[in-house]
């Protein structure tokens, strides 16, 4: 099993859209690329942490590919836009793959390359070592338990 972990916009509705792809063998959403380890929603959402919305998924490289992720990846959200998945606004809503080796970095280069002549240029799309990656799940469990 491998994993990957991909920024594009507010990280609930592309985690439902991978859970149902073959191959995706677990998904789960958080916070990767920030200053810290460790953050809350609360402090991403002031948008000073540094870390975008993720989605981590693991994955059965014999079934679905990291290059076949990143084509879903690009046609999930739009990469041309910059801090921002429309409506959410905020560098927490960026475009970025976050690579975990260097066989990854080389193959997100080679998509976004092919995605980017589509686009005529127009990609925002970050790509960056994975750090401080934290899970999010918990934090949204207590901060919408609290705000009800």
């Amino acid at each position: 099993m491998k994993k990957c972990t991909l920024g594009l916009g507010c990280f609930w509705g592309p985690e439902e859209n991978f859970k149902n792809k073959p191959g995706i063998i677990d998904t789960e959403v958080g916070y990767a690329g920030g200053h810290n380890p460790v953050v809350s929603y609360e402090e991403v959402c002031k948008g000073n942490t540094g870390h975008a919305e993720v989605v981590r998924l693991t994955f059965d490289e014999k079934v679905i590919s990291f290059k076949k992720i990143l084509d879903l990846f690009f046609k999930m959200h739009d990469p041309t836009q910059k801090d921002m998945q429309f409506p959410d606004i905020g560098t927490q809503y960026r475009s970025e793959i976050f690579y975990e080796d260097e066989d990854q970095k080389k193959e997100a280069k080679e998509v976004l390359e092919i995605f980017n002549k589509e686009l005529n240029g127009k990609i925002q799309t970050n790509i960056s070592q994975l750090k401080n990656y934290c899970r999010a799940e918990e934090y949204h469990q207590k901060y919408f338990e609290k705000n009800r």
